[in-house]
């Protein structure tokens, strides 16, 4: 295992303090808790949004905490879920009267611990809801989750339920729009390499050098399809094949598209993806009303990437456009 780390025991720490040494201006850590929060927060009337999960997926979640997107992200150890009083606390440090959405991806460990959480605060007064993100076509259940799994899809969640705070929205209202992307968006990906987690020192699972695993989660569970590795445009095929047979999509239709790498996927490889992913959009006379392409939801060093589309209608695409400004996801 080559990693340039310290301790295993401290890479989440450390990466959070160097996050905050390189964006004072955006956030700060709580002290205690490996909680990263809006360097202004709490923000007086305003909904705040607090996400979160093991880490190991930068930029999620901490990176997105900024004016526009998330008030809080709150890291767990590396492919961990948090625990419920630093869920809390980050409850609390961003509540500023109007209540906190709890934005969490669908594996067990996070969806207990964030209602826990969420219960917790309820006692002290605070008001909470919840949405919980399903946007994996992969697999009905998996390793760890009862249903579909949370991936990539669950930026798309930050940026318009954040957008919906940011201009002012209730917490009823910024859950509605936040269960609305979740009914929209829908993703899937693809591995080419494993990844090491730092305590673990060895790799997460096993592909032979000319395998590829289709499907799989963003923390190695596994996926639909192992097989030989195949040409850009065919994996993109089958993906797409996945994700726009489960919305009825017709003609029309606009989306926004994000290519996201998995940790170890070059930017090239991934316009050669976006690329098919385009023409085949086109074919269906489905127009392509934003792409993102990078690293959004990694794995750490794993290579591999995943396609996630939301569907639009006016009201995301307005939510989607309206400005943001996060340590890693900036749109003006």
């Amino acid at each position: 295992m080559k990693k340039l780390i310290n301790n295993p025991e401290h890479v989440v720490e450390e990466m959070l303090e160097g996050m905050v040494a390189a964006f004072p201006g955006y956030v700060r850590k709580l002290e205690g808790f490996n909680v990263i929060v809006r360097a202004d927060a709490p923000i007086k009337g305003k909904v705040g949004l607090v996400s979160g999960g093991g880490s190991g997926h930068e930029p999620s979640h901490a990176g997105f905490v900024g004016k526009g997107m998330l008030d809080a992200g709150v890291a767990g150890a590396v492919f961990t879920s948090p625990t419920p009083d630093q869920i809390f606390e980050a409850v609390k440090a961003v509540d500023g009267g109007a209540g906190v959405l709890l934005i969490i991806k669908n594996y067990t460990g996070d969806v207990m611990n964030f209602e826990m959480a969420g219960e917790m605060a309820e006692m002290e007064g605070i008001k909470v809801a919840k949405v919980v993100v399903n946007d994996d076509v992969a697999v009905e259940n998996s390793t760890y989750t009862t249903g579909r799994r949370g991936i990539a899809g669950t930026v798309f969640v930050h940026k318009i339920a954040g957008a919906k705070a940011q201009a002012g929205g209730t917490l009823e209202e910024v859950k509605t729009v936040a269960e609305k992307v979740i009914a929209n968006v829908r993703s899937m990906g693809m591995a080419l390499t494993p990844c090491v987690v730092p305590a673990a020192g060895k790799p997460t699972f096993t592909l032979a050098e000319d395998e590829m695993e289709i499907g799989m989660g963003i923390h190695g569970e596994p996926g639909t399809m192992r097989t030989k590795i195949m040409k850009a445009d065919e994996i993109v095929e089958h993906l797409m094949s996945k994700i726009l047979t489960d919305l009825p999509y017709k003609p029309g239709d606009e989306v926004a598209v994000m290519i996201n790498g998995l940790g170890a996927t070059p930017i090239m490889e991934q316009f050669i993806m976006n690329n098919k992913v385009n023409k085949i959009l086109k074919e269906k006379g489905i127009k392509v009303h934003r792409t993102y392409i990078g690293e959004y939801m990694t794995s750490l060093e794993m290579a591999g990437a995943s396609i996630t589309l939301l569907k639009l209608d006016e009201e995301l695409k307005n939510l989607l456009d309206a400005p943001a400004d996060t340590p890693a996801f900036r749109q003006f």
